[in-house]
């Protein structure tokens, strides 16, 4: 019975080495989030690829056509996983997320990707203000990057932890790969 859904999260070019907004970890991310896609297939259940477009022509990180644009080469999703298109941050915005889960049942969510401190974060607090319960976020499924605020720098780690801290701490059952490959 397919109960469970494997949402990933912007997982593109641009953030990779090369790309125009690198993130800290973010091969580290790549490889665990293969690993549990291997087994959501192998469970047969549902996979759904977010993919961030921003306008054609805005110069802009994931500009829509581009190849920064496109979800990570080792991501292919296969031909019956939906790849939904957000315009915003929140990955249930505009993008009709939410009705495919509640058309196909989906109890179970489990959500990896990029950015920690952005859109992982952002889809895991709309999914549980859309109701759903069980939310797991695979934490090094996960990348992000320095932020500066001021005139201080926060290491990734550092906004990396504050993040998930904050997000088990009240929405979600924050894990790594090798504790979920273990459920």
């Amino acid at each position: 019975m397919v109960d469970s859904a494997l949402i990933i999260v912007d997982e593109q070019n641009d953030y990779f080495t090369g790309g125009k907004f690198e993130l800290v970890h973010a091969e580290r991310a790549l490889n665990n989030t293969l690993r549990v896609l291997e087994k959501f297939r192998e469970d047969q259940q549902m996979v759904i690829f977010i993919q961030h477009a921003f306008p054609k022509g805005s110069g802009s990180f994931f500009e829509e056509g581009s190849e920064g644009f496109k979800i990570h080469p080792a991501l292919i999703p296969a031909s019956d996983e939906p790849v939904l298109i957000k315009k915003d941050i929140n990955s249930f915005l505009n993008t009709g997320l939410e009705s495919i889960l509640r058309k196909n049942n989906i109890k179970k969510l489990v959500i990896t990707g990029m950015m920690s401190h952005m859109c992982v974060d952002s889809a895991t607090r709309a999914a549980k203000d859309l109701g759903w319960s069980d939310i797991t976020v695979i934490e090094d499924c996960c990348a992000t990057r320095d932020l500066t605020f001021g005139n201080k720098t926060v290491k990734a780690e550092d906004v990396h932890a504050a993040y998930m801290s904050a997000l088990a701490f009240a929405f979600a059952k924050v894990i790594t790969t090798e504790e979920y490959l273990k459920l």
